[in-house]
């Protein structure tokens, strides 16, 4: 997972306020409870000391998913009086959350968009006069749920003439899924009925078709049943990691063969992340990393122990949450993150690093 998103974070100083906050609309008064919630954060960011303006540019953002059916969540972070991040959660946080840090608290947020998986979604059936069949068709990732506006298809074609457009429909597909980089391809079709999707499907390239996730249902006037998708995906896509991250937790195995101690743990995770040769951060999820790390002003300046920061020469240190830290190091010096399950892979203290090519095998300082 790239982590050019968390950018804002680290631009500019904190102290930050973050927030995680249950905004689902699958229940009675759903305005009514999120107003609740809120208030009890708001009660904890003010005792932990975040100034009025920084409460209320985080009041202002409370909420503005109620577009969003189900369950959901937000995670919002601000300071100094300014929103500079508001993202939708695809599941709510398992408890709302508020903190002020000088650094932003993102790893929550980071473990809910992995696997930040693309693919292809496809709904297809007969129009309700049984004369036509209806299709629409869009590059999504799972399970942030995020959209491609402009990779989308939408066609009704007159039944008579669905083998002989089905052709050219399966090749605009395959051109849709290759640029939204799609790697498995979403089915919703009524299951009675395969014939009018099957005629399509067995066109497209194989790689799509051997990555197959089937979502019953009819064809709702060209809209997707949200929940019955969300939990098939769930189901199916939950345990895998993009092709991407694939190959780097393939690489990083690899590694860890010839040398474990070198590149699983916090001692290696750091001490990578310190000298800038990280090409990728693994963590496991559910997390497991230690409490505490200690940093300086720098990115960089992560380490173990406050000792540890002045002997390179570091007098201005503190400690932050673990995963802050390392988020911080991890995007600030280009290198990319893993999440990776913990029943795939424990991880020594929940993580690991992946050296750049040129660094493997160099001893660690």
């Amino acid at each position: 997972m790239k982590l050019s998103f968390l950018q804002p974070l680290y631009s500019r100083p904190g102290p930050w306020a973050s927030t995680y906050l249950d905004t689902s609309r699958d229940i009675a008064e759903p305005d009514r409870v999120i107003a609740s919630r809120w208030r009890r954060l708001r009660d904890d960011l003010t005792a932990h000391g975040a100034d009025p303006a920084t409460v209320h540019a985080l009041h202002a953002a409370v909420g503005i998913d109620d577009d969003l059916p189900g369950r959901h969540g937000q995670a919002l972070f601000a300071t100094r009086g300014e929103l500079v991040l508001a993202e939708e959660l695809p599941a709510p946080p398992p408890h709302d959350t508020a903190s002020v840090d000088a650094l932003p608290d993102a790893l929550p947020l980071v473990l809910q968009r992995a696997p930040d998986l693309p693919y292809l979604a496809l709904l297809i059936g007969r129009a309700e006069d049984g004369d036509s069949v209806r299709l629409a068709a869009q590059a999504e990732r799972w399970p942030a749920g995020r959209i491609d506006t402009d990779l989308a298809v939408r066609q009704t074609v007159p039944l008579e003439e669905w083998q002989q457009t089905a052709p050219q429909l399966s090749r605009d597909l395959a051109d849709l899924a290759e640029r939204g980089g799609a790697e498995v391809l979403v089915l919703g079709r009524d299951p009675g009925d395969t014939w009018v999707s099957d005629v399509l499907v067995d066109r497209l390239p194989e790689h799509l078709r051997k990555n197959l996730v089937t979502v019953g249902g009819r064809d709702h006037g060209g809209t997707w049943d949200r929940a019955l998708l969300e939990e098939r995906l769930s189901h199916e896509l939950g345990s895998r990691l993009n092709a991407a991250d694939q190959a780097r937790l393939e690489a990083y195995l690899a590694q860890r063969a010839r040398d474990r101690a070198g590149c699983e743990g916090t001692a290696a995770t750091v001490t990578a992340l310190r000298r800038a040769r990280a090409a990728a951060v693994l963590v496991n999820d559910p997390a497991s990393l230690p409490e505490r790390l200690w940093a300086g002003p720098e990115a960089t300046q992560i380490a173990e122990s406050a000792a540890e920061l002045h002997t390179f020469g570091v007098t201005h240190v503190r400690e932050e949450p673990a995963g802050a830290a390392l988020l911080r190091a991890a995007a600030e010096t280009g290198a990319e993150l893993v999440v990776v399950p913990r029943r795939t892979l424990p991880l020594d203290d929940g993580m690991g690093v992946l050296l750049h090519d040129d660094d493997a095998g160099v001893p660690p300082q």
